[in-house]
């Protein structure tokens, strides 16, 4: 007999899907962090506007808003999302299509990304905590660098909003 109440289940629920206006959001997102981990300064919305009018593709300030959210309509324009991919030096499969491999180019600099935020973490309680004892950095540094939550799961997701 199970002590679970007659509504809840024993085996958990399957991850919920992400619908496809947020996982754009979160591919896009990710394509800006990849430029800054480059080193490079982020792209503003009028780079991208003015890269994509070179190649005849138009892109306005609130479609822009609303793909990098995720909020608002599902843009399917095969020819804005090619051209968003030729603009990042991607191939356009990674946009055009829910199940497109991650770029070698792109997972190599999220890895990065994650590290250099987990160092900044680090050297920011480091800064704040002062007179620590040494074992208490290590163990907040051995947390920050576990392996982090899935940060795809909903409800966990951040969304920022890249000069819109």
């Amino acid at each position: 007999m199970s002590n679970l109440p007659d509504h809840e289940s024993p085996t958990p629920n399957p991850r919920p899907t992400v619908s496809p206006q947020v996982e754009l959001a979160r591919k896009l997102n990710l394509l800006l962090d990849v430029v800054v981990a480059e080193g490079n300064t982020p792209y503003t919305y009028k780079q991208i506007e003015h890269g994509l009018k070179n190649k005849g593709v138009a892109l306005s300030r609130a479609r822009w808003a609303y793909m990098i959210t995720g909020e608002g309509p599902l843009v399917t324009d095969a020819a804005l999302l090619t051209g968003i991919g030729e603009f990042f030096r991607i191939p356009p499969e990674y946009l055009l299509h829910s199940d497109g491999e991650l770029p070698d180019r792109v997972d190599a600099q999220l890895t990065f990304v994650k590290t250099l935020r987990v160092r900044r973490v680090v050297s920011f309680a480091a800064r704040m905590l002062g007179d620590v004892s040494p074992e208490t950095l290590r163990s907040i540094t051995e947390l920050l660098e576990a392996e982090p939550p899935d940060l795809d799961a909903p409800g966990s997701e951040t969304r920022r909003r890249h000069e819109v």
